[in-house]
Formats: C-alpha cells, sequence, structure tokens
C-alpha cells in the first residue's frame, strides 16, 4: 500500500496537471504505520525520511522477493536468500563504512564494517577565534567539509568506553577511525541542528556553506573509490524556527533542466542557484 501511495504521488507530480500536488494520501498511508506523523504532531525530517525509505525499501523488498520466487520455483533455502536481496532503495541510497578499531596497548586492529543511508553530521556551535592575543568564543560560517572531518576525525575509547580486546584478553584504551568503502548512487547528509546536553536542549543555526557541485568524499573513502566519489547537489530540505516548533520547505533542481525550484507548501517558484545556500538547511541529497 505504501508502495503503491508513493507511485500514484510521483506519477501526478510528473505529469504536471496541477499547480502543486499534496502528498495527503500518502502522508495518511504513512501514518496508519507510524502513528507519530500525525497531522496533528511537530515531527523530525530526517526521522520521517528514515521511516519512507525503510518502508519502501520492506514493500519493494518483498515484491521482488516473490515475482523471483514464484519465477524460480526455488527451495526454502534459496527462497530465504532471494528475499534479504537489496531492493531499488539500497542500491540507490545504501552506502558503506568500515570502522578500525586499534588496541593502544597491544596495537591489534580489528575492521566493523556499518552500512548507512543518512550520514548524521556533527554541526559546530562556536569556533575559537584569534584575536590580539586572545582566544574569543564567535560564531563562524563553517564548510560542509568541516563536518565531514568532524565526523571521520580518530577518536579515542577510554575509561567508560574501552574495548575488550581479544589479544590482551581484557579492557584496554582504543582508537576508531571511519571510512567510506562504498559510496551510494545517492548521499544523504542529515546535519544535526537539535542537541541535547542534561536537560537543556536547542537548535544550532550555524551557518553551513555546501557546494552545489564538485563535492569530493576522496579524503574519507577508501584507496579504490577515491576517483569515483564526487556529487552535485540535487535537493536540500529546510528547517525554519526553534526546536518545538517550526516549519520545512525544500529546494529541488528538476532532473532534466537544471532549474533550481522552492517548494513551501502549495507556493512552487523559480529560485537562483545563489539563494539555494542557507543557514536552515537541514537535509542534504547529493
Amino acid at each position: 500500500e505504501s508502495a503503491t501511495a508513493f507511485a500514484l504521488l510521483m506519477s501526478a507530480m510528473w505529469l504536471g496537471e496541477s499547480d502543486s500536488v499534496s502528498p495527503e494520501v500518502f502522508q495518511s498511508v504513512l501514518e496508519t504505520r507510524y502513528p507519530n506523523f500525525s497531522k496533528s504532531t511537530q515531527q523530525d525530517a530526517q526521522e520521517f525520511l528514515t521511516c519512507v525509505l525503510n518502508e519502501l525499501h520492506d514493500a519493494l523488498k518483498k515484491v521482488r522477493a516473490q515475482l523471483q520466487c514464484k519465477r524460480l520455483q526455488t527451495s526454502a533455502k534459496e527462497s530465504k536468500w532471494i528475499a534479504s536481496e537489496p531492493s531499488i532503495i539500497t542500491q540507490l541510497f545504501e552506502g558503506q563504512l568500515s570502522y578500525s578499531i586499534t588496541c593502544l596497548e597491544c596495537k591489534t586492529t580489528i575492521n566493523r564494517p556499518e552500512c548507512f543511508t543518512v550520514l548524521s553530521l556533527p554541526v559546530p556551535s562556536k569556533r575559537v577565534c584569534s584575536w590580539p592575543g586572545r582566544l574569543l568564543l564567535c560564531s563562524c560560517c563553517f564548510l560542509l567539509r568541516d563536518c565531514l572531518k568532524c565526523f571521520f576525525k580518530k577518536d579515542e575509547l577510554t575509561r567508560t568506553n574501552q574495548i575488550h580486546c581479544s589479544s590482551c584478553e581484557t579492557k584496554q584504551d582504543a582508537v576508531v577511525e571511519g571510512i567510506i568503502t562504498k559510496t551510494p548512487e545517492i548521499i544523504i547528509f542529515h546535519l544535526k541542528r537539535f542537541e541535547s546536553q542534561d536537560e537543556c536542549r536547542r537548535k544550532l543555526s550555524t551557518r553551513i556553506t555546501y557546494p552545489l557541485s564538485n563535492l569530493s568524499l576522496s579524503p574519507y573513502s577508501s584507496p579504490h573509490l577515491r576517483n569515483h566519489s564526487e556529487y552535485s547537489l540535487c535537493a536540500v530540505v529546510n528547517h525554519s524556527g526553534l526546536l518545538d516548533y517550526g516549519h520545512y520547505t525544500a529546494f529541488c533542481k528538476h532532473s532534466f533542466t537544471g532549474t533550481w525550484y522552492s517548494f513551501n507548501d502549495a507556493q512552487i517558484t523559480k529560485m537562483t542557484k545563489s539563494s539555494v545556500q542557507t543557514e536552515s538547511a537541514y537535509l542534504l541529497f547529493y
């Protein structure tokens, strides 16, 4: 049902028979599966996106498995393998990270792979600036690569975060470093603008500058990917407002003409490339 509703929504959008298309039917179908996303509540776009991708993956994976099982008349063992095959969602959106964890005592390194469909990047809230012999905390504009560097930097695992080293057979301090081992066709970055510290919750309005084209992931990728890791921006989800209330809008690039459009509820307008970068960016699609 969810895949059918999504297909009808895509069809209505591309037919272009009306000035705007409401996703109301698709939202209603999702609401039956995920009651949290009701029309009367304020919800998070990144969480909704994750639910949409998961729902479409499950639906399309089942359809594909059923068709192949019927055509090939496979055994029970083979059917189980087919049912775990990827869907069009994983083909388009799924990448893979590999985390290398090195024991600081014996230098033993283990690698742990992890799949992802959305990379949640930390958003710096302050920067230390040098000014006539003093250090000041100031609000500055950051680059997307600053967020990526922060995400992929080496981290030390100490104290309560120690690992159990199989070689030392005891808990030890370690360092962990991540690298991209498989780049997806479409990569989604989630800028973590909402943070919680103890009982304090707030939204970070830090301006993040992101490239519209030629985004290179080479510094964060394994060597065999470093010539095939450039991306162009195709859409942005913006959040304006504060932590517990606000408004979502989207910027999308037409895949044929390359023209950018702003989507603000039922108001769809052309926009210039120079207007695509805003301090409200929340989700980036490359």
